[in-house]
């Protein structure tokens, strides 16, 4: 499945400038021309590398901002920045902040296409490095979850779960073919006041995620009045 990359710049010709050079290189393109849409639409499921600009509107330091947020929900999330404000403060500010380059404008889109292809590559062998080496890692038939790291992933492909979802995966695959009732759901989010209701909209958002990356994605089985049943595929 191909890789999706999300841009956040406020410019629209250079927005899709940027995405029809991402596009040559077999990736899917999301683009986003200011902070709260890119924030909005994200909040559900991250991209698989995500493209900033510093400066969007007015907001000077939008860009600073949006990686925060990010990177507090999967700190291995490869960002690019892309911006004009190359001074070595800044430059050294979105390094700090996690990013994982720092690249200014103008730039080659031929260049800029090859370095999304490059930490990709990156990301993938360190994701695979990470599952192999970490003790607490361990594989469910197609999923390999780690519970130390917090980190899903499907036949190779990155899930990207919130604390609250992977605990809940964490319960669910812990006895493949058995049922799991909604009260041990409930004690897996950890948080107070949880409903069916709320077992059942957080069920389906792991679905959904699962099967972004796999159409026929079928594990996870509701038990009518009772819970949900992970089975192996």
């Amino acid at each position: 499945m191909a890789k999706r990359i999300a841009i956040v710049e406020d410019d629209p010709d250079q927005r899709a400038n940027y995405a029809d050079a991402i596009i040559k290189k077999g990736y899917e393109v999301v683009s986003y021309g200011s902070r709260q849409e890119a924030r909005d639409c994200m909040a559900e499921e991250l991209p698989d590398l995500v493209i900033l600009d510093i400066i969007l509107g007015e907001e000077v330091d939008a860009g600073f901002q949006l990686c925060r947020e990010l990177l507090s929900k999967s700190p291995s999330l490869p960002v690019i920045f892309l911006t004009e404000r190359i001074n070595e403060i800044d430059k050294i500010s979105g390094l700090r902040l996690g990013a994982w380059d720092y690249l200014p404008k103008p730039i080659s889109l031929d260049y800029l296409a090859e370095r999304i292809s490059s930490l990709l590559r990156i990301n993938e062998v360190r994701l695979e490095n990470a599952e192999q080496e970490s003790s607490s890692a361990r594989r469910i038939g197609r999923l390999t979850l780690d519970e130390e790291a917090l980190l899903a992933s499907w036949r190779g492909h990155r899930i990207d779960l919130s604390g609250t979802e992977f605990r809940m995966l964490a319960k669910l695959v812990r006895a493949p073919g058995h049922a799991v009732s909604y009260a041990t759901l409930m004690n897996a989010t950890m948080q107070s006041l949880v409903t069916n209701n709320t077992i059942n909209t957080h069920m389906r958002n792991i679905r959904k995620k699962f099967e972004r990356v796999d159409a026929d994605f079928a594990c996870i089985k509701s038990e009518y009045g009772f819970g949900y049943r992970w089975t192996l595929q």
